[in-house]
Protein backbone atom coordinates (compact mmCIF):
# COMPACT_ATOMS: atom_id res chain seq x y z
CA UNK A 1 0.00 0.00 0.00
CA UNK A 2 1.43 3.03 -1.01
CA UNK A 3 1.86 6.06 1.54
CA UNK A 4 0.44 8.30 -0.56
CA UNK A 5 -3.14 6.42 0.08
CA UNK A 6 -2.64 7.22 3.76
CA UNK A 7 -4.38 10.50 5.15
CA UNK A 8 -2.16 13.40 6.12
CA UNK A 9 -2.83 12.71 9.79
CA UNK A 10 -2.51 8.58 9.41
CA UNK A 11 1.12 9.44 7.40
CA UNK A 12 2.27 12.24 10.47
CA UNK A 13 1.65 9.45 12.87
CA UNK A 14 3.49 6.90 10.94
CA UNK A 15 6.94 9.12 11.07
CA UNK A 16 6.11 10.32 14.25
CA UNK A 17 6.55 6.57 15.39
CA UNK A 18 9.28 5.78 12.99
CA UNK A 19 7.76 3.62 11.45
CA UNK A 20 8.54 5.89 8.08
CA UNK A 21 11.19 8.54 7.60
CA UNK A 22 10.51 11.98 6.39
CA UNK A 23 12.63 11.39 3.17
CA UNK A 24 10.65 8.09 2.04
CA UNK A 25 7.03 9.83 2.39
CA UNK A 26 8.68 12.69 0.14
CA UNK A 27 10.16 10.56 -2.06
CA UNK A 28 7.25 8.35 -2.50
CA UNK A 29 5.53 11.99 -3.39
CA UNK A 30 7.76 12.59 -5.81
CA UNK A 31 7.00 9.35 -7.52
CA UNK A 32 3.88 9.48 -7.65
CA UNK A 33 3.93 12.83 -9.46
CA UNK A 34 6.19 11.74 -11.81
CA UNK A 35 4.30 8.49 -13.01
CA UNK A 36 0.76 10.65 -12.83
CA UNK A 37 1.26 14.36 -13.84
CA UNK A 38 2.03 13.14 -17.64
CA UNK A 39 -1.78 12.50 -17.21
CA UNK A 40 -3.50 14.80 -14.64
CA UNK A 41 -1.36 17.94 -14.85
CA UNK A 42 -1.96 18.93 -11.50
CA UNK A 43 1.25 20.74 -10.92
CA UNK A 44 2.73 24.03 -12.50
CA UNK A 45 6.18 23.95 -10.28
CA UNK A 46 7.66 20.65 -8.50
CA UNK A 47 10.44 21.20 -6.30
CA UNK A 48 12.00 18.18 -6.34
CA UNK A 49 15.68 19.07 -4.85
CA UNK A 50 13.70 21.76 -2.13
CA UNK A 51 11.56 19.41 -0.76
CA UNK A 52 14.27 16.18 -0.15
CA UNK A 53 16.86 18.69 1.54
CA UNK A 54 13.47 20.39 3.75
CA UNK A 55 12.76 16.52 4.44
CA UNK A 56 16.12 16.06 5.98
CA UNK A 57 15.90 19.37 8.32
CA UNK A 58 12.86 18.25 9.18
CA UNK A 59 13.79 15.00 10.28
CA UNK A 60 16.20 15.93 12.80
CA UNK A 61 13.54 18.57 13.94
CA UNK A 62 11.22 15.70 14.47
CA UNK A 63 14.23 13.59 16.04
CA UNK A 64 15.22 15.88 18.47
CA UNK A 65 11.75 16.62 19.86
CA UNK A 66 11.51 19.90 18.30
CA UNK A 67 8.87 19.09 16.09
CA UNK A 68 5.92 17.33 17.46
CA UNK A 69 2.41 18.22 15.74
CA UNK A 70 0.48 15.45 13.53
CA UNK A 71 1.47 17.18 10.27
CA UNK A 72 5.48 17.37 10.73
CA UNK A 73 7.18 15.59 8.00
CA UNK A 74 3.86 15.57 5.97
CA UNK A 75 4.64 16.95 2.21
CA UNK A 76 1.80 18.99 1.21
CA UNK A 77 0.72 20.99 -2.32
CA UNK A 78 0.51 24.58 -2.56
CA UNK A 79 -2.24 26.43 -4.85
CA UNK A 80 -0.05 28.33 -7.19
CA UNK A 81 -1.50 31.83 -6.11
CA UNK A 82 0.12 31.78 -2.67
CA UNK A 83 3.11 33.19 -2.41
CA UNK A 84 6.52 30.85 -2.02
CA UNK A 85 9.72 32.56 -1.36
CA UNK A 86 12.39 31.97 -3.87
CA UNK A 87 9.77 29.53 -5.48
CA UNK A 88 7.83 30.37 -8.29
CA UNK A 89 4.13 31.72 -7.77
CA UNK A 90 2.31 32.04 -11.20
CA UNK A 91 -1.23 32.60 -10.59
CA UNK A 92 -1.26 29.90 -13.81
CA UNK A 93 -0.56 33.17 -15.45
CA UNK A 94 1.90 33.78 -18.35
CA UNK A 95 1.87 37.68 -16.88
CA UNK A 96 3.68 36.23 -13.85
CA UNK A 97 5.66 33.62 -15.50
CA UNK A 98 9.09 34.48 -14.08
CA UNK A 99 7.65 35.95 -10.46
CA UNK A 100 9.50 34.43 -7.56
CA UNK A 101 8.42 36.26 -4.42
CA UNK A 102 11.04 37.25 -1.59
CA UNK A 103 8.48 36.10 0.65
CA UNK A 104 6.27 33.64 2.39
CA UNK A 105 2.14 33.31 2.36
CA UNK A 106 1.40 33.55 6.45
CA UNK A 107 -1.07 30.40 6.27
CA UNK A 108 2.13 28.31 4.17
CA UNK A 109 4.88 29.85 6.64
CA UNK A 110 2.24 28.19 9.27
CA UNK A 111 2.56 24.55 7.71
CA UNK A 112 6.53 25.04 7.29
CA UNK A 113 7.00 25.71 11.16
CA UNK A 114 4.50 22.82 12.04
CA UNK A 115 6.79 20.78 10.04
CA UNK A 116 4.99 20.60 6.17
CA UNK A 117 7.04 19.27 3.35
CA UNK A 118 6.40 21.75 -0.44
CA UNK A 119 6.40 19.31 -2.66
CA UNK A 120 5.42 22.55 -5.52
CA UNK A 121 2.58 24.78 -6.82
CA UNK A 122 -0.63 23.27 -8.49
CA UNK A 123 -1.75 24.20 -11.41
CA UNK A 124 -5.55 26.86 -10.99
CA UNK A 125 -7.87 28.47 -13.14
CA UNK A 126 -5.64 32.08 -13.86
CA UNK A 127 -5.72 34.05 -11.41
CA UNK A 128 -8.28 31.95 -9.74
CA UNK A 129 -11.01 33.18 -12.34
CA UNK A 130 -12.84 29.82 -13.70
CA UNK A 131 -14.32 27.04 -12.35
CA UNK A 132 -13.05 24.24 -13.84
CA UNK A 133 -9.22 24.78 -13.72
CA UNK A 134 -8.89 25.10 -18.36
CA UNK A 135 -8.20 28.68 -18.04
CA UNK A 136 -4.83 27.95 -16.84
CA UNK A 137 -1.53 29.07 -18.98
CA UNK A 138 -0.35 26.09 -18.34
CA UNK A 139 -2.55 23.45 -19.82
CA UNK A 140 -5.95 22.17 -18.37
CA UNK A 141 -5.78 19.76 -15.48
CA UNK A 142 -7.89 16.54 -15.82
CA UNK A 143 -10.32 15.06 -13.50
CA UNK A 144 -8.32 11.91 -11.42
CA UNK A 145 -11.85 9.94 -11.67
CA UNK A 146 -12.07 10.73 -15.48
CA UNK A 147 -9.93 12.51 -17.07
CA UNK A 148 -11.93 13.20 -20.12
CA UNK A 149 -14.09 15.57 -16.99
CA UNK A 150 -12.75 18.70 -15.67
CA UNK A 151 -11.24 18.94 -11.76
CA UNK A 152 -13.27 21.89 -11.41
CA UNK A 153 -12.22 25.05 -10.28
CA UNK A 154 -10.19 27.52 -9.47
CA UNK A 155 -8.41 24.79 -6.61
CA UNK A 156 -8.82 22.16 -9.30
CA UNK A 157 -4.97 21.58 -9.35
CA UNK A 158 -4.92 20.90 -5.56
CA UNK A 159 -7.87 18.88 -5.80
CA UNK A 160 -6.99 16.83 -8.53
CA UNK A 161 -3.13 16.10 -6.82
CA UNK A 162 -5.37 15.16 -3.43
CA UNK A 163 -7.43 12.57 -5.43
CA UNK A 164 -4.93 11.06 -7.44
CA UNK A 165 -2.44 10.52 -4.50
CA UNK A 166 0.32 12.51 -5.67
CA UNK A 167 0.48 13.92 -2.23
CA UNK A 168 -1.71 13.74 1.08
CA UNK A 169 -3.29 16.96 1.50
CA UNK A 170 -3.04 20.60 -0.16
CA UNK A 171 -4.13 24.28 0.13
CA UNK A 172 -6.48 25.70 -2.02
CA UNK A 173 -8.32 29.22 -1.91
CA UNK A 174 -12.32 30.04 -2.48
CA UNK A 175 -13.67 33.08 -3.22
CA UNK A 176 -17.04 31.73 -4.66
CA UNK A 177 -16.53 28.61 -4.18
CA UNK A 178 -13.31 27.48 -5.12
CA UNK A 179 -12.36 24.74 -2.56
CA UNK A 180 -15.60 23.44 -2.57
CA UNK A 181 -16.77 22.79 -5.91
CA UNK A 182 -13.44 21.11 -6.99
CA UNK A 183 -13.59 19.30 -4.09
CA UNK A 184 -17.29 17.65 -4.94
CA UNK A 185 -15.84 16.89 -8.40
CA UNK A 186 -12.74 14.88 -7.28
CA UNK A 187 -14.37 13.28 -4.40
CA UNK A 188 -12.06 14.66 -1.78
CA UNK A 189 -12.66 16.88 0.81
CA UNK A 190 -12.41 20.76 1.20
CA UNK A 191 -13.43 23.59 3.94
CA UNK A 192 -13.51 26.76 3.04
CA UNK A 193 -13.05 28.85 6.82
CA UNK A 194 -15.15 31.93 7.87
CA UNK A 195 -13.76 35.15 6.46
CA UNK A 196 -10.54 36.46 8.53
CA UNK A 197 -9.85 33.09 10.15
CA UNK A 198 -6.74 32.61 7.83
CA UNK A 199 -4.69 35.42 6.70
CA UNK A 200 -5.11 36.42 3.38
CA UNK A 201 -1.21 37.88 3.68
CA UNK A 202 0.99 36.58 0.96
CA UNK A 203 -2.26 35.13 -1.40
CA UNK A 204 -1.98 37.09 -4.66
CA UNK A 205 -5.86 38.88 -4.51
CA UNK A 206 -8.74 38.36 -6.45
CA UNK A 207 -11.70 39.43 -4.68
CA UNK A 208 -10.13 40.65 -1.22
CA UNK A 209 -13.81 41.07 0.32
CA UNK A 210 -14.16 37.37 -0.18
CA UNK A 211 -11.39 35.02 -0.95
CA UNK A 212 -10.07 32.83 1.84
CA UNK A 213 -7.53 29.99 2.15
CA UNK A 214 -8.29 26.53 3.38
CA UNK A 215 -7.33 22.90 3.39
CA UNK A 216 -7.81 20.06 0.95
CA UNK A 217 -7.48 16.60 2.15
CA UNK A 218 -9.04 12.96 1.80
CA UNK A 219 -10.95 13.07 5.17
CA UNK A 220 -12.97 15.85 7.28
CA UNK A 221 -10.12 14.85 10.19
CA UNK A 222 -7.33 16.12 8.27
CA UNK A 223 -9.29 19.32 6.87
CA UNK A 224 -9.62 19.96 10.89
CA UNK A 225 -6.25 19.30 11.52
CA UNK A 226 -4.92 21.54 8.81
CA UNK A 227 -7.01 24.51 9.35
CA UNK A 228 -6.08 24.40 13.15
CA UNK A 229 -2.41 24.72 11.98
CA UNK A 230 -3.10 27.40 9.23
CA UNK A 231 -5.54 29.87 11.04
CA UNK A 232 -4.11 32.66 13.37
CA UNK A 233 -4.46 36.09 13.74
CA UNK A 234 -2.50 38.23 11.29
CA UNK A 235 -1.40 42.16 11.85
CA UNK A 236 -0.29 42.35 8.17
CA UNK A 237 -3.76 41.16 7.20
CA UNK A 238 -6.42 44.40 7.95
CA UNK A 239 -9.17 41.43 7.42
CA UNK A 240 -8.09 39.06 10.02
CA UNK A 241 -9.99 38.01 12.81
CA UNK A 242 -8.34 37.40 16.47
CA UNK A 243 -9.99 34.09 17.90
CA UNK A 244 -9.80 32.56 21.09
CA UNK A 245 -11.32 29.10 19.52
CA UNK A 246 -9.33 27.33 17.26
CA UNK A 247 -9.25 24.30 18.24
CA UNK A 248 -11.44 22.76 15.33
CA UNK A 249 -10.42 18.75 16.03
CA UNK A 250 -12.22 18.62 19.41
CA UNK A 251 -15.41 18.83 17.34
CA UNK A 252 -14.71 15.51 15.36
CA UNK A 253 -17.07 13.70 17.29
CA UNK A 254 -20.07 10.71 15.93
CA UNK A 255 -22.83 12.87 17.28
CA UNK A 256 -25.36 14.67 15.58
CA UNK A 257 -28.31 13.97 18.44
CA UNK A 258 -30.25 17.50 18.24
CA UNK A 259 -28.68 19.30 16.03
CA UNK A 260 -30.61 20.71 13.79
CA UNK A 261 -30.08 20.88 10.21
CA UNK A 262 -31.91 23.32 7.74
CA UNK A 263 -32.51 22.28 4.01
CA UNK A 264 -33.08 25.14 1.82
CA UNK A 265 -35.53 23.77 -0.29
CA UNK A 266 -34.33 26.88 -3.35
CA UNK A 267 -31.44 24.46 -3.51
CA UNK A 268 -33.44 21.44 -4.91
CA UNK A 269 -35.54 23.05 -7.86
CA UNK A 270 -34.55 23.76 -11.46
CA UNK A 271 -31.35 22.80 -12.73
CA UNK A 272 -30.10 20.69 -10.01
CA UNK A 273 -29.05 17.12 -11.23
CA UNK A 274 -31.73 14.13 -10.35
CA UNK A 275 -29.10 11.75 -9.08
CA UNK A 276 -27.28 14.98 -7.13
CA UNK A 277 -30.17 15.57 -5.84
CA UNK A 278 -30.92 12.09 -4.80
CA UNK A 279 -27.57 11.76 -3.23
CA UNK A 280 -27.37 14.92 -1.28
CA UNK A 281 -31.25 14.35 -0.02
CA UNK A 282 -29.72 10.41 0.65
CA UNK A 283 -27.28 12.11 3.19
CA UNK A 284 -29.92 14.15 4.76
CA UNK A 285 -31.60 11.35 5.95
CA UNK A 286 -28.33 9.35 7.33
CA UNK A 287 -27.87 12.59 9.58
CA UNK A 288 -31.46 12.40 10.70
CA UNK A 289 -31.24 8.68 11.64
CA UNK A 290 -28.05 9.37 13.32
CA UNK A 291 -30.62 11.94 15.55
CA UNK A 292 -30.69 15.49 14.13
CA UNK A 293 -33.17 17.60 13.14
CA UNK A 294 -33.81 17.62 9.76
CA UNK A 295 -36.16 20.31 8.40
CA UNK A 296 -36.97 22.68 5.03
CA UNK A 297 -37.01 26.09 4.79
CA UNK A 298 -37.23 29.19 2.38
CA UNK A 299 -34.04 30.62 2.22
CA UNK A 300 -35.04 33.23 -0.54
CA UNK A 301 -32.78 35.58 -2.79
CA UNK A 302 -30.64 32.81 -3.84
CA UNK A 303 -30.83 33.80 -7.61
CA UNK A 304 -29.50 37.30 -7.00
CA UNK A 305 -26.33 35.74 -5.47
CA UNK A 306 -24.68 35.15 -8.83
CA UNK A 307 -24.79 38.35 -10.20
CA UNK A 308 -24.11 40.28 -7.29
CA UNK A 309 -21.14 38.05 -6.88
CA UNK A 310 -20.02 38.77 -10.10
CA UNK A 311 -19.86 42.10 -9.78
CA UNK A 312 -18.81 42.67 -6.75
CA UNK A 313 -16.04 39.76 -7.62
CA UNK A 314 -14.69 41.26 -11.10
CA UNK A 315 -14.86 45.40 -9.32
CA UNK A 316 -12.63 43.77 -6.84
CA UNK A 317 -10.24 41.74 -9.65
CA UNK A 318 -10.41 44.86 -11.63
CA UNK A 319 -8.74 46.81 -9.07
CA UNK A 320 -6.39 44.34 -7.62
CA UNK A 321 -4.71 42.85 -11.25
CA UNK A 322 -4.21 46.52 -11.79
CA UNK A 323 -0.96 46.12 -10.48
CA UNK A 324 0.35 43.99 -13.10
CA UNK A 325 1.21 46.29 -15.70
CA UNK A 326 4.76 44.97 -17.31
CA UNK A 327 6.61 47.64 -15.04
CA UNK A 328 7.97 45.99 -11.68
CA UNK A 329 7.59 42.36 -12.02
CA UNK A 330 6.25 39.69 -14.54
CA UNK A 331 5.77 39.93 -18.50
CA UNK A 332 6.60 42.71 -20.32
CA UNK A 333 5.98 43.07 -23.87
CA UNK A 334 8.73 42.76 -26.14
CA UNK A 335 8.35 45.73 -28.79
CA UNK A 336 6.27 48.94 -27.38
CA UNK A 337 6.57 52.87 -28.03
CA UNK A 338 6.08 54.80 -25.04
CA UNK A 339 4.65 53.96 -21.22
CA UNK A 340 0.75 54.06 -22.10
CA UNK A 341 1.34 51.42 -25.21
CA UNK A 342 3.91 49.22 -23.04
CA UNK A 343 1.06 48.66 -20.37
CA UNK A 344 -1.82 47.95 -22.91
CA UNK A 345 0.56 45.43 -24.86
CA UNK A 346 1.62 43.93 -21.82
CA UNK A 347 -1.84 43.26 -20.32
CA UNK A 348 -3.07 42.26 -23.58
CA UNK A 349 -0.64 39.56 -24.11
CA UNK A 350 -0.23 38.19 -20.22
CA UNK A 351 -3.22 38.14 -19.55
CA UNK A 352 -5.94 34.92 -20.86
CA UNK A 353 -9.73 35.69 -21.88
CA UNK A 354 -11.60 34.69 -19.23
CA UNK A 355 -9.02 37.39 -16.75
CA UNK A 356 -9.62 40.02 -19.30
CA UNK A 357 -13.51 39.86 -19.71
CA UNK A 358 -13.50 39.93 -15.90
CA UNK A 359 -11.64 42.95 -15.81
CA UNK A 360 -13.50 44.45 -18.34
CA UNK A 361 -16.87 43.85 -16.26
CA UNK A 362 -14.95 45.14 -13.29
CA UNK A 363 -14.42 48.54 -14.34
CA UNK A 364 -17.53 48.73 -16.42
CA UNK A 365 -19.45 48.95 -13.04
CA UNK A 366 -17.20 51.05 -11.13
CA UNK A 367 -17.32 53.21 -13.92
CA UNK A 368 -18.80 56.63 -13.06
CA UNK A 369 -23.09 56.65 -14.10
CA UNK A 370 -22.73 52.40 -13.64
CA UNK A 371 -21.20 52.42 -10.39
CA UNK A 372 -24.79 53.13 -8.46
CA UNK A 373 -26.53 51.10 -10.58
CA UNK A 374 -24.46 48.19 -10.28
CA UNK A 375 -21.82 47.91 -8.08
CA UNK A 376 -23.29 49.35 -5.40
CA UNK A 377 -26.56 47.34 -5.64
CA UNK A 378 -24.44 44.36 -5.55
CA UNK A 379 -23.22 45.39 -1.97
CA UNK A 380 -26.74 45.92 -1.03
CA UNK A 381 -27.80 42.62 -2.40
CA UNK A 382 -24.39 41.38 -0.45
CA UNK A 383 -25.97 42.56 3.15
CA UNK A 384 -30.09 41.40 2.21
CA UNK A 385 -28.08 37.98 1.50
CA UNK A 386 -26.22 37.88 4.70
CA UNK A 387 -29.28 38.80 6.59
CA UNK A 388 -30.99 36.05 4.89
CA UNK A 389 -28.17 33.61 6.68
CA UNK A 390 -28.43 35.28 10.05
CA UNK A 391 -32.33 34.07 9.99
CA UNK A 392 -32.00 30.86 9.38
CA UNK A 393 -28.95 30.09 11.47
CA UNK A 394 -31.12 31.72 14.37
CA UNK A 395 -33.39 28.64 13.93
CA UNK A 396 -30.59 26.11 12.70
CA UNK A 397 -26.95 24.88 13.32
CA UNK A 398 -26.18 23.58 9.94
CA UNK A 399 -27.68 24.41 6.45
CA UNK A 400 -26.97 21.27 3.88
CA UNK A 401 -27.33 21.29 0.08
CA UNK A 402 -25.49 20.53 -3.02
CA UNK A 403 -21.83 21.63 -3.35
CA UNK A 404 -22.37 21.76 -7.20
CA UNK A 405 -25.80 21.41 -9.28
CA UNK A 406 -23.92 18.43 -11.62
CA UNK A 407 -20.86 15.98 -11.08
CA UNK A 408 -17.85 17.14 -13.43
CA UNK A 409 -18.74 18.33 -16.58
CA UNK A 410 -16.28 17.24 -19.96
CA UNK A 411 -13.02 18.96 -20.88
CA UNK A 412 -14.52 22.06 -23.29
CA UNK A 413 -17.73 22.00 -22.04
CA UNK A 414 -17.84 24.86 -19.91
CA UNK A 415 -15.41 27.29 -22.03
CA UNK A 416 -17.72 26.93 -24.65
CA UNK A 417 -20.62 28.85 -22.43
CA UNK A 418 -19.08 31.31 -19.49
CA UNK A 419 -22.90 31.95 -18.19
CA UNK A 420 -23.13 28.24 -18.03
CA UNK A 421 -20.16 28.38 -16.23
CA UNK A 422 -20.96 31.22 -13.99
CA UNK A 423 -23.86 29.72 -12.86
CA UNK A 424 -22.29 26.12 -12.09
CA UNK A 425 -21.06 28.67 -8.77
CA UNK A 426 -24.64 28.84 -7.56
CA UNK A 427 -24.94 26.68 -3.88
CA UNK A 428 -21.15 28.06 -2.84
CA UNK A 429 -20.86 31.97 -3.85
CA UNK A 430 -23.53 32.64 -0.86
CA UNK A 431 -21.38 31.67 1.60
CA UNK A 432 -18.62 33.82 0.69
CA UNK A 433 -20.75 36.81 0.26
CA UNK A 434 -22.07 36.41 3.56
CA UNK A 435 -18.27 35.49 5.43
CA UNK A 436 -19.41 32.42 6.30
CA UNK A 437 -17.33 28.78 6.95
CA UNK A 438 -18.32 26.18 4.49
CA UNK A 439 -17.84 22.34 3.54
CA UNK A 440 -17.72 19.77 0.58
CA UNK A 441 -17.22 15.99 1.40
CA UNK A 442 -18.18 12.78 -0.93
CA UNK A 443 -21.65 11.92 -0.53
CA UNK A 444 -21.96 9.61 -3.47
CA UNK A 445 -21.36 8.80 -7.41
CA UNK A 446 -23.76 9.14 -10.42
CA UNK A 447 -23.83 6.90 -13.00
CA UNK A 448 -20.74 7.61 -14.99
CA UNK A 449 -18.64 7.21 -11.48
CA UNK A 450 -17.88 10.44 -11.26
CA UNK A 451 -18.23 11.40 -7.40
CA UNK A 452 -21.15 13.55 -6.01
CA UNK A 453 -20.35 16.41 -3.35
CA UNK A 454 -22.31 17.80 -0.45
CA UNK A 455 -21.59 21.04 1.38
CA UNK A 456 -23.07 21.79 5.01
CA UNK A 457 -22.94 26.01 5.66
CA UNK A 458 -22.32 26.79 9.29
CA UNK A 459 -22.90 30.70 10.90
CA UNK A 460 -19.56 32.81 11.16
CA UNK A 461 -16.97 31.21 13.63
CA UNK A 462 -19.00 27.65 13.79
CA UNK A 463 -16.69 25.77 12.00
CA UNK A 464 -16.95 23.44 14.49
CA UNK A 465 -21.02 22.82 14.26
CA UNK A 466 -19.95 21.83 9.99
CA UNK A 467 -16.55 19.56 10.89
CA UNK A 468 -19.15 17.87 13.54
CA UNK A 469 -21.59 16.95 11.00
CA UNK A 470 -19.48 15.89 8.56
CA UNK A 471 -17.56 14.08 10.57
CA UNK A 472 -20.70 12.23 11.50
CA UNK A 473 -21.65 11.50 7.86
CA UNK A 474 -18.65 10.43 7.39
CA UNK A 475 -18.57 7.89 9.91
CA UNK A 476 -21.21 5.67 7.53
CA UNK A 477 -19.16 5.60 4.49
CA UNK A 478 -15.73 4.36 3.41
CA UNK A 479 -13.29 6.18 1.57
CA UNK A 480 -13.29 5.59 -1.96
CA UNK A 481 -9.77 6.06 -4.14
CA UNK A 482 -9.85 7.30 -7.59
CA UNK A 483 -9.06 5.11 -10.31
CA UNK A 484 -5.81 7.32 -10.76
CA UNK A 485 -4.96 7.07 -6.98
CA UNK A 486 -4.29 3.25 -8.09
CA UNK A 487 -1.90 3.96 -10.74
Amino acid sequence: MSLMSLTAVELGKKIKAKEVTVKEAVTEALAAMEKKEPEVNSFVTIDKEGALKRAEEVQKLIDDGTLTGPLAGVPVAIKDNMCTEGMLTTCSSKILYNFIPTYTAEAVKNLEEAGAIILGKTNMDEFAMGSTTETSAYGETKNPWNTAHVPGGSSGGSCAAVAAEECPYALGSDTGGSIRQPSSFCGVTGIKPTYGTVSRYGLIAYGSSLDQIGPIAKDVTDCATILEVISSYDKKDSTSVKREDLDFTSALVDDVKGMKIGIPKDYFGEGLDPEVKEAVLAAAKTLEEKGAIVEEFDLSLVEYAIPAYYVIACAEASSNLARFDGVKYGYRTKEYEGLHNMYKKSRSEGFGPEVKRRIMLGSFVLSSGYYDAYYLKALRTKALIKKAFDEAFAKYDVILGPAAPTTAPKLGESLSDPIKMYLGDIYTISVNLAGLPGISLPCGKDKNGLPIGLQLIGDCFKEKNIIRAAYAFEQTRKFEHSPMAEI
